[in-house]
């Protein structure tokens, strides 16, 4: 996860085509005709055996002759030869390469040997089996596709050649350009994250787009796609809906969920937006591309034709947009100039004789409405209609209400291709989209309400963090004892175990190795009773007839048992049956069965899911899932997604289920997840919910068969072994942890306890309250590249300092920001939560910390010199000093 050597691919100033020709038809023929076509600017270099002559170009006959290092080198010659190209390449200097050659793959070898030879020399590689890259505001083309790009703000990234071509063909005729396309092919180094990493940072690029078949490096992904998500609209569409190439499993958990959803899970994590089309996709860019980001989801409809303003609504349902109400004061003015059959309410149907006058008039109230979001303005054509003169009109209102710092965003709906196209080109020179039906124009405002729930997702989604009591040591070593004895997957009466080690309720169950010590099994129990068979061979034990309900008395459970194994071992000659687990029968009236579980992703690692359970669950369908970890706020949400959740609800005469112990079972299994890297797969079910309570009935679970080691969690939970109690020099006890989700309000009160001096230290501004875009970066942290750790007094109640790291997207350089509650000053606290970072940054394997400070801010810049930091003015602003330490060198040194 790096965009180290990535610049060129925008901004090269130098670029050598090796295989470049000029032989007719041929792929290095047009990419260096694309090239000199779109005006490069820079140096081209072309390496072939043969002579190239072509006018703007130098050509060598080898690497080894090129008199300097290209930025960027485009290779397309034959797979055999396309790794020592890369080592002559990178001894020259060059540091980033695409490679659009076919046949370099794992079964030959030969995509490890590019590799090998690009990481000798640091060198990124984009592919290979790609189309090429473009990046129109420098003049670069560098693929074979037939058609060029124009300059624009959209940023492209596909996993396929063949749709970038059909994108820029749809460009060409909508007018809509990019910062930058690029084909990523095989993806054998520079993957999505590191391209969604150059893009964010890119100020060409507005929105960015992706074409998505499948997704590597998921942890880089994730944590690219959400930083950059918080500024710039990332839009995807995913191949591979269908299911027919899932992976069998044999957990109901598994079963459930589908590869597709879990890309939808992750990116609705991330940020992303999902699209199911390219004209979704399409739209969803031009529209977030033109329109302003909206504040809440209100839309006005302003009409000539009722009818259609009622399929607008009707589609809006659909959205989860909202119609606004418009305020008496805007219905006033409405009223007051528009003729007496009008809609007198939101949509404002202006009647099919309206003119220029009137849709202006209308346009300029609701505009100002401060009651509603965006302005959908549609247009039936009619015998009467001005068309020309209706769009000048409008395009007027738009632009004089952008004078007055109105800048609601405004879509346009003229019914009918020919007369959408008719008027898209004044429209479009306003910034104002146009669409042909009231469908594609009211999911096109969806896609902006989708982009304001994301953000608010990301910054402002509920937090709650509930702490998992739970015997951690015991879960570890019924797990490792599994592994002992090679069993992958676990007995119902270990997992119940399991789940007791995380306060899951379970149902009394006790193991009998045989039908006849059924019976005393029962004694330990109370009737009646619950018989299942346990086996390694039969995971799914009620479609083997392997459980036996409501048995009043022991000599019952017993002969159950019996006829149990008797039918077993005839029907399933094969399965090694361990025993019986006996457990109260509990009655699941008046509660509603749920399932579950975790179950793992081969790219997105453990997911978590809940739903409708019982025996049919497969059936029902009935499902919510996420990726772990979660919180407590999270798993509510998980929960609400369901249908079943209206059951949970209570109806009728039977009461609300206790969904709060619910959601503590989700906290449990997260934790799970966090805790034991080893579980692979976990049902519950089912899990009876009622006002009771929950109670676990049976649950199975799958293991890796040798100790994993490394968490498969790809995002990152809280490392909460960096929790400590410290003590400073003075004596001064207090406790350090990571920050939560849920602790803004904290953070909010530590920063009314800072002077406005301090605060003027912290953020290098006079701003006399922290804002909450600031209270949000310091908590709402993806661990990985920022993190945040809170000092609490000793009763841990109150904050006392905080310090924040945030490292660059190679995780080789962090900034360090240090504030200490000014009545705390001068105690020592400053100094050892700064050595607890240090160590942590130390542990992660960063290199280089800095610290940004006032040239007057004497206190932390003695401290950080006292640390070991050297200190330089700050080339840009004399005003500001850099405090440095490498500490891979300290740590070398030691």
């Amino acid at each position: 996860m790096t965009i180290r050597n990535l610049s060129p691919l925008l901004h090269a100033k130098s670029i050598v085509l090796i295989g470049g020709s000029q032989r007719k038809g041929a792929v290095g023929t047009l990419v260096l005709d694309n090239l000199l076509a779109g005006g490069f600017a820079g140096k081209i270099y072309v390496v072939n055996p043969h002579p190239v002559t072509k006018r703007g170009v130098a050509w060598c006959d080898a690497v080894t002759g090129l008199p300097e290092a290209p930025e960027l080198a485009i290779i397309m010659t034959p797979a055999p030869t396309v790794a020592t190209i890369i080592d002559e390449l990178g001894s020259l200097g060059t540091r980033c390469a695409v490679i659009l050659s076919a046949g370099l793959t794992d079964i030959d070898g030969r995509r490890c040997e590019i590799i090998d030879a690009a990481q000798r020399h640091d060198m990124r590689i984009i592919g290979p089996n790609c189309l090429g890259i473009m990046a129109p505001h420098a003049k670069l083309n560098a693929t074979f596709a037939r058609t060029g790009a124009r300059h624009g703000q959209l940023g492209l990234i596909s996993q396929s050649g063949a749709l970038i071509t059909a994108v820029l063909d749809w460009a060409q005729t909508r007018g809509i350009g990019f910062s930058a396309i690029i084909s990523v092919g095989d993806m054998a180094d520079a993957g999505f994250g590191d391209l969604i990493d150059l893009l964010a940072a890119d100020p060409h690029t507005q929105a960015i787009l992706l074409y998505v078949e499948e997704v590597t490096q998921a942890a880089a992904f994730m944590v690219a796609a959400r930083a950059a998500a918080l500024t710039k609209p990332i839009i995807a569409i995913k191949a591979g809906k269908s299911q027919l190439a899932a992976q069998a499993t044999r957990s109901h958990t598994g079963a459930m969920i589908g590869a597709y959803d879990v890309y939808e899970a992750a990116f609705a994590r991330a940020g992303v937006i999902l699209v199911d089309s390219l004209t979704e996709l399409f739209d969803a860019a031009e529209i977030l591309c033109t329109c302003r980001q909206i504040t809440d989801n209100r839309l006005a409809i302003l009409t000539n034709g009722g009818g259609a303003g009622i399929l607008a609504v009707d589609a809006l349902a659909r959205t989860g947009g909202q119609l606004a109400a418009l305020t008496p004061e805007t219905l006033g003015m409405l009223e007051t100039g528009l003729p007496g059959g009008w809609s007198r309410g939101n949509p404002v149907d202006v009647l099919g004789d309206a003119d220029a006058t009137r849709y202006s008039q209308a346009l300029r109230s609701i505009l100002r409405d401060e009651a509603c979001d965006a302005v959908l303005i549609m247009n039936c054509p009619t015998a009467r209609s001005e068309a020309e003169e209706t769009v000048r009109a409008i395009c007027r209102e738009v632009a004089a209400a952008a004078e007055e710092r109105i800048g609601k965003p405004v879509m346009a709906c003229w019914l009918g291709d020919a007369n959408a196209a008719a008027v898209r080109p004044v429209f479009k020179a306003a910034g104002i989209p146009v669409f042909s039906t009231p469908d594609d124009a009211v999911r096109a405002f969806g896609y902006l309400a989708q982009a304001r729930r994301m953000r608010k997702n990301l910054t402002e989604a509920p937090a709650q963090t509930r702490e998992v009591k739970a015997d951690r040591n015991a879960a570890r070593a019924i797990i490792a004892s599994a592994q002992l004895e090679q069993c992958t997957f676990l007995s119902e009466i270990k997992v119940k175990k399991l789940l007791e080690a995380y306060g899951i309720p379970v149902a009394a169950t006790r193991f009998a190795a045989s039908a006849e010590a059924v019976e005393e099994a029962c004694c330990w129990l109370s009737a009646p009773y619950a018989v299942k068979i346990v086996s390694r061979d039969l995971p799914h034990k009620s479609d083997v007839g392997g459980v036996a309900l409501n048995l009043p008395d022991p000599r019952a459970a017993v002969a159950a048992a019996q006829d149990m194994e008797r039918r077993i071992r005839h029907d399933h000659p094969q399965a090694c049956i361990q025993g019986f687990a006996v457990e109260d029968m509990v009655e699941a009236r008046g509660g509603v069965e749920m399932i579950v579980g975790i179950t793992t992703d081969r790219t997105f690692g453990p997911i978590i899911m809940v739903g409708a359970g019982g025996i049919a669950a497969e059936l029902k369908r009935d499902k919510a899932i996420d990726l772990l970890p979660v919180d407590h706020a999270q798993a509510r949400a998980l929960v609400a997604r369901t249908s079943i959740s209206a059951m949970l609800a209570g109806y009728r005469n039977v009461p609300a289920a206790d969904v709060e112990s619910l959601a503590d079972v989700l906290d449990a299994i997260s934790a799970m997840a966090v805790d034991l890297p080893d579980l692979l797969e976990l049902d519950i079910n089912p899990l009876v919910v009622s006002a009771a309570g929950a109670i676990a009935l049976d649950a199975r679970a799958r293991i890796m068969p040798a100790p994993a080691g490394e968490s498969r969690l790809v995002i990152r939970a809280a490392p909460e072994g960096w929790a400590s109690d410290l003590v400073t020099e003075h004596g001064l006890r207090f406790h350090v942890r990571p920050v939560r989700s849920d602790d803004g309000e904290a953070v909010v009160s530590f920063f009314d306890h800072v002077s406005p001096e301090d605060l003027r230290f912290r953020f290098m501004s006079g701003l006399p309250k922290v804002l909450h875009e600031q209270i949000t970066m310091m908590t709402r942290v993806d661990y990985l590249r920022t993190i945040s750790f809170l000092a609490f007094d000793e009763d841990r109640h109150d904050v006392i300092a905080i310090a924040t790291l945030a490292t660059d997207p190679d995780r080789s350089r962090a900034e360090v920001a240090l504030t200490t509650r000014t009545d705390m000053k001068g105690k020592g606290i400053s100094w050892t939560l700064f050595e607890h970072v240090l160590r942590y940054a130390k542990a992660e394997g960063i290199d280089t910390i800095e610290a940004i400070e006032c040239a007057d801010h004497d206190a932390a810049l003695r401290m950080e010199r006292e640390l070991g930091f050297m200190t330089i003015v700050d080339p840009d602003d004399p005003t500001v000093r850099i405090a440095r330490k490498c500490i891979a060198a300290a740590s070398a040194a030691n």
